[in-house]
């Protein structure tokens, strides 16, 4: 199962480093994907959750591209990844009980019904744990390493 940091964090949430682009390279460092936030504004590309913060360069990413899940947080950037032609795993959601990303992976929104596809995002938001039944494909969460820890 793989294992998502949302948007950086791996040992809880830390919202003033989230998206910060030294920030993810340290989850992904530590053997993580990150869900990051993307915004496309006149042209460039911008991390940050609720405003463009981090200015960031295609290169960037695609340095990154197989750790990473790119939320596109306006329309302007799902284009922009649709059109692009690179293998980007981008999607674009706000509080859909499931979506579907551009590799098939369903993003499915805390405590939604999961299959062996699902990302099950944020369970530490619900009731904190994971179905026995059923092993998703990932998870996103802020506690990445409790994670880690718990299913060895």
């Amino acid at each position: 199962m793989k294992i998502i940091s949302h948007r950086g964090n791996i040992r809880g949430p830390v919202s003033d480093k989230e998206n910060r682009p030294s920030y993810i390279d340290c989850a992904i460092g530590n053997g993580y994907d990150v869900e990051i936030d993307v915004r496309l504004i006149e042209g460039e590309l911008w991390l940050g959750h609720d405003e463009p913060q981090y200015k960031i360069d295609h290169n960037w990413l695609d340095k990154r591209r197989d750790y990473l899940w790119l939320h596109c947080k306006n329309i302007e950037a799902l284009l922009y990844f649709k059109e692009s032609g690179y293998e980007m795993n981008y999607f674009w959601h706000q509080e859909d009980d499931f979506t579907l990303t551009s590799q098939g992976y369903i993003w499915t929104y805390p405590g939604k019904d999961i299959n062996k596809n699902s990302i099950v995002v944020m369970p530490e938001r619900v009731n904190n744990s994971i179905p026995d039944k059923i092993i998703p494909y990932g998870v996103c969460t802020d506690f990445c390493l409790q994670l880690s820890k718990s299913i060895k």
